[in-house]
């Protein structure tokens, strides 16, 4: 598991066989890995003068209201009626090349994306804008769809930057390609967490009904493609970010490559043998926080007065069961806050105001092992403490989280005294470092229209090389 250590515990989980595989793959490209991170700034991406739009946004629904008024004109052409012949034909020009060509030694990875019937894609986006955008409507469980449908969004962001114009686009590591047999990869643009949740919202069996029947439609789709019959899937991507998403049909894509939000090894929301990291990406929530950058990090240093901070569920199923047990702990400890969250813009003020006021964040395991709480935290240049013995992060092998949180297991987070005893003993100086470096990796978690050099849309496409090894 790439940087994740327990400094000042007696021990650290062992690593996974899955986890090690990566690894190994991922150290042939760390001469590569190293090279961009070490970038200077000035050489993440095009000049100010190049750029189309200078001030990306980061907020959703800003960036869904331009991306809807914007027309957006296809060009992708259909499958060829021999594909293997069309896709033999392109590598072997790819290998022996034109005559008297040179090809790059590190050629970016090639995309197709499908033209799917608007039904799958604009029509949900639309719905979602026009009905659902409040954050006062909530599911049955009581949770914020608006927020549900927000921190899931990822299949939104890469599918805005993949279909914009190339003159708007700043990534050059992946490419967009008009022929299959082009392509390295196919994306599969559903929206199948919005999709889930403005059906689920009604609480209604028989639009629940609509959502199995629009799901069963969408891979019906799918897998008539003939680049899907061709591999499988296998060299298909398709977002299911939410542990709920596409459920009814998962079981028909198992072989193609899944953007998921962690593995959960535990069972619950995925079956065996459905997800693992030789052949899924993991991908970071969206924030729910406005981002503090270096400015705000700075003017908040001195009132950063809480050691440790938790605002959310404080009882969850699964490895979330944990929370209890903090509590528990926690609860008398002086210099720690541990309160239940709350919908809406009250309680992301909450919890804005609360992490911005602490040196430490609490982010242990939710139903599953990874939390959007812990986003929040890096954004809000608070120092996660995560809790969640089986969680896999995004990027691992690229990233170094042992730079911005500090890992400890769940049998000793709950030993009496010990998690307290454990932050205060970390010096100033410590703090200050880890600080600094929230600053700096905050860009790997921020999504943006448009998309950035080294944010987490760029870092998806070369994970995705990296699991290609």
């Amino acid at each position: 598991m790439a940087g994740k250590r327990f400094p000042s515990l007696a021990h650290a989980r062992p690593a996974s066989a899955a986890s090690r595989c990566v690894l190994a793959a991922a150290a042939l490209l760390i001469l590569g890995a190293s090279y961009f991170l070490l970038l200077s700034p000035a050489s993440l991406g095009p000049s100010p003068t190049s750029l189309v739009n200078p001030s990306p946004t980061t907020s959703f629904l800003a960036s869904l209201d331009r991306f809807l008024a914007t027309p957006h004109a296809y060009s992708s052409a259909a499958a060829p009626g021999d594909l293997d012949a069309a896709i033999r034909a392109q590598e072997e020009t790819r290998i022996y090349g034109e005559p008297g060509s040179v090809w790059p030694a590190a050629p970016p990875l090639r995309v197709y994306v499908y033209e799917m019937p608007s039904k799958f894609t604009y029509d949900l986006l639309r719905l979602f804008r026009d009905s659902y955008r409040e954050t006062d409507n909530l599911t049955s469980n009581g949770s914020p769809v608006h927020r549900l449908i927000e921190q899931h969004s990822i299949d939104y962001w890469l599918w805005a930057d993949l279909i914009a114009p190339e003159s708007q686009r700043h990534l050059k590591n992946v490419v967009r390609v008009q022929r299959q047999e082009e392509a390295d990869v196919f994306y599969v643009p559903f929206f199948t967490t919005i999709s889930y949740f403005l059906l689920e919202k009604q609480e209604c069996k028989a639009l629940y009904r609509v959502w199995e029947h629009l799901s069963s439609e969408a891979l019906k789709w799918m897998t008539d493609q003939p680049a899907w019959q061709r591999s499988e899937g296998r060299d298909h991507v398709i977002p299911v970010h939410h542990p709920w998403s596409f459920k009814s049909v998962r079981r028909f894509v198992k072989k193609a490559i899944w953007l998921l939000p962690d593995m959960d090894s535990t069972g619950n929301w995925y079956k065996p043998g459905q997800v693992y990291l030789e052949k899924d990406v993991i991908l970071p929530y969206v924030p729910n926080l406005d981002l503090c950058d270096s400015k705000c990090v700075s003017e908040t240093q001195s009132k950063r007065s809480t050691l440790l901070f938790f605002r959310g569920r404080l009882k969850r199923n699964a490895g979330g069961k944990i929370r209890s047990k903090l509590v528990a702990e926690l609860k008398s400890a002086e210099d720690i806050v541990i309160e239940e969250g709350s919908a809406g813009a009250e309680g992301k003020a909450a919890a804005q105001d609360g992490m911005r006021k602490s040196l430490f964040c609490l982010s242990p395991a939710g139903d599953t092992p990874s939390s959007a709480r812990l986003f929040d935290a890096i954004v809000s240049g608070c120092i996660p403490v995560i809790i969640s013995d089986e969680l896999e992060l995004p990027f691992e092998g690229i990233l170094d989280y042992r730079e911005i949180a500090l890992f400890v297991s769940s049998s000793d987070a709950v030993q009496p005294g010990r998690l307290v005893k454990y932050l205060r003993g970390i010096d100033a100086k410590r703090v200050k470092e880890m600080q600094s470096n929230l600053v700096k990796y905050s860009r790997h978690f921020l999504y943006s229209s448009p998309a950035l050099p080294l944010g987490p849309e760029d870092l998806t496409w070369r994970m995705r090389l990296l699991v290609s090894l």
